[in-house]
């Protein structure tokens, strides 16, 4: 049975349905975007544990150093193996992961959560995240951008999902527990059970996508897609380098200081987006005009916008391209920065316009990424250089808090903030930026020197296909294709409208 795991039994017979592909992707990346939504139970752990934010936080920090260090380490691997088998992977350690947490919980001993969660659930985040997208990429050659943005908006959708579910399920759990009270904490009990039910949930919607996900066999192609007018737009190659000599070119390493920088921005506005709100709306008498509901708003408004972004701005480089939208994102992100350190005080409208548009590119970002590296490298190990570059993820995740943080409590701290406290941190986020912008400009076609010489086999043949069809006719079914996208989008659909009913306090107090 785990035989049918293996590369040579996920390739697609003929006819089969590539719009099956990004469910399967986003039944992935619902599932680990709950890495996000962390906070909602964060202060319950604490009380439990009798640890310190920093402790409980370590949780979520371990996650995602993880994430980038099995992305790294394993993409070859993921290529290797194909989807099928990673994405599978992917979900044993992800559900693993919350029932060892749940243990650690349920016995009082932080270290378990650490290992579970922590530790294997972050290794799970790394697979699940780069193991759909190279698959997607090869589904998708004349929509590249429009492909990785399907898949990588569900990393942003999936904390609307958890967030609104995990507050539910607690109340359920504990009868004490007030889901619309941020201040609310549930028992050690409701915890642990909390992590059971997620992660057998989880497990579930990730089969959906390992059921469901398959690679083209060599020279399928979309109907009326010719790929020799792809290799004649400027930036796009046609030529394939491989990850070990990705790292060697200079285009890896500016790409790799252009996510590093708008991602460092991005995080700058979300981990104090909820009392960054509160402070700039302050009075001399230190009371703010915004109510802490309404940040909470204002937090759901933020999460809408980093998961449109990751469909909308990465669609849109596909007509203008990956050089240009990146110079969007910096530029534009230069100029946003600057309103808000300069004018962002003087209305809520514009501080929130402003923020919105920024963590838009901060998510476009992230899903526009896989793309560029396709377009430079092409597409023969365009996983496992997806997953090295992510390592600028984890990097950007310790220097944009440690920025913001280091200038607030030169400041004062919490407490005794407003909008001239965050000046300083946010002119040095238009420094940041504008470093990736430059590096951005530096980008130029990989040289002749870094390709693989020959013939490069990136996919099975037709004949290898044929052999492994047998018995997967019914993937061509146009119901399986809408069952799949029923799914995904339900969840989707969940999150959103619960979002959107947080998100409704920013304009009603």
């Amino acid at each position: 049975m785990l035989n049918r795991l293996d590369r040579a039994h996920t390739i697609a017979p003929q006819g089969y349905n590539r719009w099956l592909i990004p469910p399967a992707a986003l039944a992935i990346h619902l599932c680990i975007g709950q890495a996000y939504a962390t906070s909602v139970y964060k202060t319950s752990l604490v009380e439990h544990f009798d640890a310190s934010l920093t402790e409980i936080g370590f949780i979520f920090s371990i996650a995602i150093v993880m994430l980038g260090l099995s992305a790294a380490v394993l993409g070859t691997w993921v290529d290797r193996a194909g989807p099928r088998k990673a994405m599978f992977a992917a979900a044993c350690c992800w559900a693993a992961g919350f029932l060892v947490g749940a243990a650690g919980i349920a016995l009082s001993q932080l270290w378990l959560v650490y290992l579970g969660y922590g530790v294997i659930g972050g290794i799970g985040l790394g697979i699940g995240y780069i193991s759909p997208v190279s698959t997607l990429i090869k589904w998708f050659p004349d929509r590249p951008g429009l492909a990785t943005g399907m898949a990588i908006m569900g990393f942003g959708g999936g904390a609307m999902v958890a967030s609104p579910l995990s507050r539910q399920l607690l109340s359920l759990y504990d009868s004490s527990y007030d889901a619309t009270d941020a201040a609310s904490l549930a028992d050690g009990r409701s915890l642990s059970l909390l992590f059971v039910t997620l992660g057998i949930g989880y497990f579930l919607v990730m089969m959906i996508g390992v059921a469901n996900v398959r690679v083209p066999y060599d020279g399928w192609a979309p109907e009326g897609f010719d790929s020799s007018t792809v290799a004649k737009k400027p930036m796009v190659t046609d030529a394939h380098v491989s990850a070990a000599n990705a790292v060697k070119t200079p285009q890896f390493w500016l790409l790799w200081v252009v996510l590093f920088c708008n991602v460092t921005a991005g995080i700058g506005i979300l981990e104090q987006a909820s009392p960054m709100l509160q402070d700039f709306f302050r009075d001399a008498s230190g009371t703010s005009s915004v109510t802490v509901a309404a940040a909470g708003g204002f937090v759901g408004l933020l999460s809408l916008f980093n998961m449109a972004g990751r469909f909308v701005w990465s669609t849109t480089s596909d007509k203008i391209g990956r050089k240009p939208i990146y110079m969007l994102y910096l530029g534009a992100g230069i100029l946003l920065y600057l309103g808000l350190a300069l004018s962002g005080q003087t209305a809520v409208a514009l501080f929130v316009l402003f923020s919105a548009i920024i963590i838009s590119f901060y998510g476009g970002g992230f899903a526009t990424v896989p793309a560029y590296l396709r377009d430079l490298f092409g597409t023969f190990q365009v996983g496992a250089i997806h997953g090295r570059l992510l390592t600028a993820w984890s990097a950007a995740g310790v220097a944009g808090p440690l920025i913001i943080n280091g200038f607030l409590d030169r400041a004062g701290g919490a407490g005794g903030l407003d909008a001239s406290a965050y000046r300083p941190a946010l002119l040095t986020m238009v420094g940041v930026l504008a470093v990736g912008f430059v590096a951005n400009l530096l980008v130029r076609p990989v040289a002749d020197r870094f390709h693989e010489q020959g013939d490069v086999r990136v996919l099975p043949s037709a004949a290898e296909a044929v052999g492994a069809a047998t018995g997967e006719v019914a993937g061509r079914g146009t119901l399986r294709v809408v069952l799949s996208w029923a799914v995904v989008l339900a969840l989707l659909t969940y999150g959103v409208v619960m979002t959107l009913s947080t998100a409704l306090k920013l304009f009603t107090g």
